[in-house]
């Protein structure tokens, strides 16, 4: 972000060195402010541990099937992930479907048991997130979960051509998209080139009402939930969702003990 080349309109006020510093000084402060709230929240316990001396449980051969049924409906879908992550907490992952043979039987088509759309962030990876390989998820990821276009149109692939079962709209504690956008509407300074556009996405999701200091936690909430009720409203998408084919939920990652838990 920082090396960002700003050729956009008048459109932009300040210096490119102000936009820069408001944009880094945003980022810095929701890392620390989310940080310490995602270790103090009551529903985000402390990531499961081996007991004292007791070695990790041995996990399959990397890539080997779990020998379970594919996942087939929203329900299945969201207990496979949510054993994923208890499996990440733990640090027992099984790191599944990634063998030689199932490389080669991917080659012929995929058939992923949900979709993860996601942060670009680079402590968010959902297929580590949820311990999950080859195959399993289809991910779709933009800063702070923006919509446009080419995010709803990935969305509206996977679910309507692939059948995906279930949707996933994460966010995470420690949001930088989340916190530049409310730096920047408290300050009123615009961000550099297409950071700006995040930011008014984001924007409907800052409450005025709260304290300046509580805005950036309560924003990456609001706008999981705020994106979690606009897919579901998809024409196409609801169709499936009243059939029973269709799930759309909302979670949020806590940074702090790899936790996912849901929003809705």
């Amino acid at each position: 972000m920082t090396g960002t080349r700003e050729h956009d309109s008048g459109a932009a006020t300040g210096s490119g060195g102000s936009r820069r510093t408001l944009l880094r000084s945003a980022l810095a402060a929701g890392a620390t402010a989310g940080g310490a709230l995602a270790l103090g929240r009551s529903t985000a316990s402390a990531a499961p541990e081996a007991p004292p001396g007791e070695a990790p449980r041995p996990s399959p051969s990397p890539g080997e099937p779990s020998g379970k049924p594919r996942p087939t409906t929203p329900r299945q879908a969201l207990a496979e992930l949510t054993a994923g992550n208890r499996r990440w907490r733990a640090l027992r992952q099984h790191h599944p479907h990634e063998a030689r043979a199932l490389r080669r039987e991917l080659v012929a088509g995929q058939h992923p048991f949900a979709l993860v759309l996601g942060c670009v962030d680079s402590r968010v990876p959902p297929e580590l997130v949820f311990d999950q390989g080859l195959g399993d998820l289809l991910t779709v990821r933009s800063a702070g979960e923006v919509l446009d276009e080419a995010v709803l149109g990935s969305i509206a692939y996977g679910a309507l051509e692939l059948g995906i079962p279930l949707i996933v709209v994460l966010g995470h504690a420690s949001c930088g998209a989340v916190a530049a956008a409310v730096e920047a509407d408290e300050t009123g300074e615009r961000l550099p080139a297409h950071i700006q556009y995040l930011a008014d996405q984001l924007r409907p999701a800052i409450d005025h009402a709260l304290p300046v200091e509580q805005r950036v936690d309560a924003a990456i909430t609001a706008n999981v939930r705020r994106v979690r009720a606009r897919l579901a409203a998809e024409p196409d998408l609801a169709a499936r969702i009243r059939e029973g084919k269709l799930a759309v939920t909302g979670a949020r990652y806590e940074l702090g003990t790899q936790l996912v838990h849901r929003l809705d």
